[in-house]
């Protein structure tokens, strides 16, 4: 069965999280500090979670603010339905339910609920209703009349009339009751005319309305039993590089474990399959010639004993390494790193070869390659083995991980157990895909009154709740950025607007880009330098624009970029200009088309000022004349204007310079 939607009330922060949809693999949920992820995951793991996790408890688990309406009495902790969850069956469980109810074969919906006593309670939702004793009594009463009709009937009607007095008329027909009672209805079809069809009709609509609610029961406990495991994790939950047995059984033994401590080294034990005590005792015993006699058969015998104790132990963490590192190994993309888990006396310790047969303790690793060992370590534990059953709530996986790691384990973090369901918060923009944002639940907290909400939609009233999101798609937007083979970096929006507009119209004209070449907006020409450094990294045709201004020779002048730039590819608007102008942008190589469109389609009149000083950069120009002036709306009002004129609308000054650029361009990206 698969987890469908889900809704949790009067827990911690959540007043009523509203009902949310689940994904059928994988479901994110994101939102700020604070918001109450971390209260949703640990409601829905009390749904079925490993006997070893802490349950309900009022004191702590009940809103605190309205903890005294519990206390009181006002509302018992069995009337508050914490969590309300709603499963899809599948064909497996359909098979299941039709061996013990067949009349129900064809359900598709259970839903459990599990309240802050930690009882639960069960329904079919598409199941017929339960019937109940006021449904069939007028039935009984008519069928009691028969039956006395009938000679010798005196038994039966006993039996019979004790079997429907135990029913109030608003008690359902189910339990113990409800059988007892089908079987005496059973004996008195024996007692009926089999030419009393009526009759007959009445006591098999009788039985039906029985069997619905005895079959409603068989269905439920099967489905229960079925029901998934969820298994939690957090960041905290940590396995330690040496862990003393003997300690750790004694506060095992004491009932005094803690969980942010002891949990994980518990978690490893129980994949190993021994407990500390056992493992602990396995190293105790071994026989000496003092207590058995020199070279006797039994002193003999109880070396093999010990020594098949020690075996025994070693084949366990063995199996229990070799397990584990095939796991970390698909995560990690490293196939030469082995776990180790070896047995030192009273301590067991964790151990890590690398690729050079270096042996060295789990904590003088990365925390990464802790944090991932420790979460495939709880996992195989909390599970008990039956991943295709199991349900994984992961709380904020992978902070301690590189971002490509991140990556990688969200493409993993779905094929963990097979086909399981994967429910996971997360800060991390590298946690959330692009091609994901149908699976990414929104958890926000408007304020304290209104409590912890999910939004199925991207909808929310606190921006920040989204920023994940915008993160991700920024970064894949500037992944998207370096791909081309061929790479031209512009200082800013303005100057790649200017290079688009004027290729597409050059390329009509027999000029342009000989190839595809992509520009990248670098923001400032300060910032160039990050953006070649990436592309040049990439082994891709890199080549820079700059324009001649201040801004433009200090970041020229970077020993770091003309080292990986030669002359050529590090192109300057002055090379291309033939005016006076000093110290060119770009704007300059269409110094008077652009002083034309200035004026005509933005209203913006400098054309005898950009006469009179020709050696003047025309932007300086506009922003000290011009209040509110744009250099984007002015690249736009260009991008417009040549698309009507094309590239012969240029002078032939301009249109000399351009192809002037393109050239050189070409060149240097060949």
């Amino acid at each position: 069965m698969r987890l469908k939607r889900v809704r949790v009330r009067d827990y911690r922060s959540v007043n009523d999280s509203g009902e949310f949809e689940i994904e059928h693999d994988k479901t994110i949920l994101v939102g700020i500090n604070e918001a109450g992820k971390t209260g949703l995951l640990t409601a829905m793991e009390q749904l079925n979670a490993p006997a070893t996790r802490p349950k309900f408890k009022a004191l702590t688990d009940y809103p605190r603010a309205r903890y005294t309406e519990v206390q009181r009495g006002d509302r018992p902790a069995g009337d508050v339905e914490v969590v309300v969850a709603t499963f899809q069956l599948d064909d497996d469980d359909r098979s299941a339910v039709a061996k013990v109810a067949p009349d129900l074969e064809n359900l598709k919906t259970f839903q459990v609920t599990r309240k802050l006593d930690n009882t639960s309670t069960h329904y079919l939702v598409d199941a017929p209703d339960y019937k109940l004793f006021r449904n069939v009594e007028e039935d009984l009463q008519r069928l009691r009349k028969a039956l006395l009709a009938v000679e010798g009937s005196e038994a039966i009607l006993a039996k019979f009339d004790a079997a429907v007095k135990v029913f109030a008329p608003t008690e359902r027909l189910t339990g113990s009751k409800a059988t007892t009672l089908d079987a005496r209805l059973a004996e008195a079809v024996a007692e009926i005319d089999e030419g009393n069809e009526r009759e007959l009709t009445r006591l098999r609509k009788i039985r039906s309305a029985i069997a619905i609610s005895t079959q409603r029961a068989a269905a439920a406990r099967v489905l229960v039993d079925r029901l998934p495991q969820f298994v939690y994790y957090s960041t905290y939950f940590q396995v330690h590089p040496r862990i003393n047995l003997t300690a750790l059984a004694a506060r095992e033994a004491a009932g005094d474990t803690e969980e942010g401590y002891d949990f994980g080294n518990l978690c490893l034990l129980k994949v190993v399959g021994l407990t500390a005590k056992e493992l602990a005792e396995l190293a105790d015993g071994q026989p000496t010639e003092q207590q058995y006699g020199h070279n006797t058969d039994a002193y003999r015998e109880a070396v093999k004993a010990y020594q098949d104790k020690l075996d025994d132990r070693h084949n366990r963490l063995n199996a229990a390494s070799v397990s584990l590192t095939q796991q970390i190994r698909k995560v990690w993309g490293d196939e030469q790193v082995q776990l180790r888990f070896v047995a030192d006396g009273h301590y067991l310790k964790v151990t890590v070869v690398d690729d050079l047969g270096v042996e060295v303790e789990l904590d003088q690793r990365s925390e990464g390659f802790r944090w991932l060992v420790s979460f495939f370590v709880v996992f195989r534990a909390q599970s008990e083995g039956n991943l295709k059953n199991a349900i994984l709530l992961l709380d904020e996986p992978g902070l301690s991980l590189h971002a490509l790691k991140q990556q990688q384990f969200r493409y993993t973090v779905g094929e963990l157990a097979g086909t399981n369901q994967v429910i996971y918060t997360t800060h991390s923009p590298f946690m959330v895909g692009s091609d994901e944002l149908d699976r990414v639940r929104i958890v926000e907290m408007p304020d304290r009154t209104i409590g912890t909400k999910v939004h199925t939609r991207i909808a929310v009233d606190d921006p920040a709740s989204l920023y994940p999101l915008q993160a991700a798609l920024g970064y894949e937007l500037a992944q998207s950025m370096f791909t081309q083979a061929r790479n031209l970096v512009c200082e800013g929006y303005t100057d790649m607007l200017y290079v688009e507009s004027l290729n597409a119209a050059a390329f009509d004209a027999g000029s342009g880009f000989k190839h595809p070449v992509a520009l990248v907006p670098a923001s400032s020409a300060s910032k160039v330098i990050y953006y070649v450094t990436v592309l040049v990294s990439q082994d891709f045709k890199v080549a820079a624009l700059l324009d001649s201004d201040q801004a433009g020779d200090k970041a020229a002048e970077q020993d770091e970029l003309v080292a990986m730039l030669d002359k050529k590819r590090l192109l300057r608007t002055k090379d291309f200009i033939a005016g006076s102008v000093k110290g060119p942008e770009i704007e300059d190589l269409l110094r008077e088309t652009l002083v034309n469109v200035a004026k005509e389609r933005c209203g913006w009149d400098v054309e005898q000022i950009a006469t009179d000083q020709p050696h003047r950069r025309l932007v300086d120009i506009l922003i000290k004349e011009i209040s509110g002036f744009s250099k984007l709306k002015l690249a736009r009002a260009f991008m417009s204007w040549l698309g009507e004129h094309g590239f012969d609308g240029l002078t032939a000054g301009e249109q000399e310079a351009v192809r002037k650029f393109f050239t050189t361009t070409n060149k240097a990206l060949a």
